[in-house]
């Protein structure tokens, strides 16, 4: 190859060098452009997955630039801003942390209880819990189980509250003689009445939960039902009416006593029959007289 052809070949490779070279920063630097072109604000967002009643602290929170126009409504630009402050709900690592999601006043559960409101909490196990699957935001009917409450070895079973919301469910141990066994316990939302009636049920016999599914919300007219009915074993009482016949009771007639409704009366030697004591009445016979003489 003679030198006109090397010293060509060297010039092309040098210009499309630098061509290369041109068209990589031209696209290195377009980003940056628009970002200058796009304002951009600091926003409040959670750092870590976030259960509700967390206090808020620095460790949970940090600022991301969102672009000015998509900044969400009532978001915060200062972490001083939600520090100690409550969640109210859950928040989700990345989240932007919103004024709706947030309690000012208390902590913990009492953030989730609604006015007029009220939260307790019960024991169940496997059986009772329906086998642990009862979670945060499910909806469960209760049930009580009393023994003896219709009669000797007669349990009555009956719904006593429906549609609840479960707050919170956890676990934890108890120690029962040598055993360690392990409860779950499970934190409804009731009224003021439900709380009365569920603080009496677990007092007075066994607490169920039957889980619903989340978009029912029918209240059904459930009626009690008692280890007779289930059986299908009949009352005594019934059966006992059923083969006693009914007494008939006997009633005696009495006959009518025949008063004579006139009166005797001595008057002047004379015997007088009248109607009253008071009345006239006609003298007897001759025959009469003599013998009244006698």
């Amino acid at each position: 190859m003679d030198k006109k052809g090397v010293a060509f070949l060297l010039i092309a490779t040098v210009l499309a060098v630098a061509a290369a070279g041109t068209v990589y920063l031209y696209l290195k630097g377009m980003p940056a452009a628009q970002a200058e072109a796009t304002p951009t604000v600091p926003v409040v967002v959670a750092t870590k997955d976030m259960t509700f009643g967390t206090t808020l602290k620095d460790e949970h929170l940090k600022l991301v630039e969102f672009p000015k126009e998509s900044v969400p409504p009532n978001s915060y630009g200062a972490i001083d801003s939600v520090l100690s402050q409550t969640t109210k709900v859950f928040v989700a690592d990345g989240e932007p942390i919103l004024a709706s999601k947030l309690s000012a006043i208390g902590g913990g559960l009492s953030v989730r209880v609604a006015p007029n409101m009220r939260a307790m909490s019960l024991d169940v196990n496997d059986v009772t819990g329906v086998s642990g699957f009862v979670l945060p935001g499910d909806r469960v009917d209760v049930l009580v189980t009393v023994d003896n409450a219709a009669g000797s070895n007669v349990a009555v079973t009956k719904t006593i509250l429906q549609d609840l919301e479960v707050l919170a469910a956890g676990v934890k141990t108890e120690t029962k003689g040598n055993k360690h066994i392990t409860v779950q316990t499970v934190t409804v939302l009731v009224d003021p009445e439900g709380a009365e009636k569920l603080a009496l049920g677990v007092h007075q016999g066994q607490v169920h939960l039957a889980l619903r599914n989340p978009v029912d919300h029918e209240i059904v007219a459930a009626k009690s039902t008692n280890t007779k009915s289930v059986l299908g074993i009949a009352s005594s009482k019934k059966a006992s009416r059923r083969r006693t016949a009914p007494k008939k009771t006997v009633t005696t007639k009495k006959e009518p006593v025949e008063v004579d409704p006139t009166f005797t009366v001595i008057r002047d030697g004379r015997i007088l029959k009248q109607e009253s004591p008071t009345g006239k009445g006609e003298e007897e016979s001759k025959d009469d007289k003599d013998s009244g003489k006698k």
